[in-house]
């Protein structure tokens, strides 16, 4: 494989070329005067202290090449939330916190010369673009509410659109390979969710206000998870009872994050809060039952449960499709199941 390594300074960039090239083709460069000019590159590596405005100047004007490379490991100097988003937002796919050993390294890059789990046709270019933009608008969205900046909802609108316009044009299948190759964790999640939402409204013969609402709040479903302590958003275990009631106040949290804000409809708010409602009464975080929950919520609960079945993750296998969509079956009286039925196809084929 191919890589580049990218350091902000001399030192860091000779201790990770000399990691690097252990197992892989290296080129190299020291961040302020990167051009990524050059051969092919499979995967690249990016150390730089992200609270130097220079660092992150020189970032963003080299964004067009660095999003055109399909795997890009960001190692930042602080785990925190804000820098995690913040690598995210400037094109991350993959974040490890320094300093990393060359154990961490190599085995974080051979992650990608595995099988991918999807085996369908090789991920287009338009899509691994549209998860990109898809990526860095959630991870801005995030650091807007850590900072309590303005959210951008414009660009998380257009993003969403950019996402139907992949899976319009290149299938669910494909879209499902490029998150799950290229993108990890939170950010896989609301991904995934936003292109099986779409895909379902597409099936459905939603028309285009429909849509645009549907991956409207499929894109800002999760942003609440945005005050979540890192710990336990990101425990590869089963969550205790005190961390469960923790995450199930997400829902609460984007809807007041969202109220007021110029451009998020009263569809899209009440898709944020109720996300995690059953027809049955027996979800959160206001126990709702079917009188109450309207077809966007219906059609965003399916989408988000059956994402999260799929997802994948480091420390368990990826749950197969079909598995996944015969747990959603034994949902009757959560799920709406005419609508479950709908959904076969998207699950088990487009």
């Amino acid at each position: 494989m191919s890589v580049h390594v990218v350091a902000d300074s001399a030192a860091g960039l000779s201790r990770l070329r000399a990691i690097v090239e252990q197992q892989h083709d290296v080129t190299a460069e020291l961040l302020g005067g990167a051009s990524f000019q050059g051969g092919k590159i499979d995967a690249i590596v990016v150390s730089a202290n992200l609270r130097d405005i220079d660092n992150i100047a020189a970032l963003k004007a080299v964004a067009g090449k660095l999003n055109r490379v399909a795997r890009r490991l960001f190692l930042i100097d602080q785990r925190t939330r804000l820098a995690i988003v913040q690598a995210y937002a400037l094109g991350a796919t993959q974040v490890l916190t320094n300093p990393v050993t060359p154990r961490q390294l190599l085995a974080k890059l051979a992650d990608g010369d595995a099988p991918a789990i999807f085996t369908g046709e090789p991920v287009s270019g338009g899509g691994q673009e549209a998860a990109s933009t898809g990526a860095a608008s959630i991870a801005a969205m995030f650091s807007s509410v850590i900072s309590g900046m303005p959210i951008d909802v414009a660009g998380a609108k257009d993003a969403g659109s950019r996402i139907a316009d992949s899976i319009a044009e290149d299938g669910l299948s494909d879209w499902l390979g490029t998150v799950r190759r290229h993108h990890e964790g939170t950010y896989q999640h609301c991904l995934l969710v936003t292109g099986i939402a779409v895909d379902f409204g597409l099936s459905l013969g939603l028309a285009k206000a429909d849509m645009e609402r549907l991956y409207s709040a499929a894109m800002f479903h999760d942003i609440g998870k945005a005050k979540i302590p890192l710990h336990v958003l990101d425990k590869p275990a089963r969550l205790d009872d005190r961390e469960r009631v923790l995450i199930e106040t997400h829902p609460v949290v984007g809807y007041q994050v969202l109220k007021g804000t110029a451009g998020i409809s009263p569809e899209i708010l009440d898709a944020v809060r109720h996300h995690h409602e059953y027809l049955d009464g027996s979800g959160y975080p206001d126990a709702l039952g079917a009188g109450n929950l309207p077809d966007i919520v219906r059609i965003l609960t399916i989408s988000d449960i059956f994402a999260a079945l799929i997802e994948q993750r480091t420390y368990k296998p990826t749950m197969p499709r079909e598995q996944a969509y015969e747990i959603l079956l034994t949902m009757k009286g959560k799920l709406e199941m005419p609508l479950v039925k709908a959904f076969r196809e998207v699950a088990l084929i487009r």
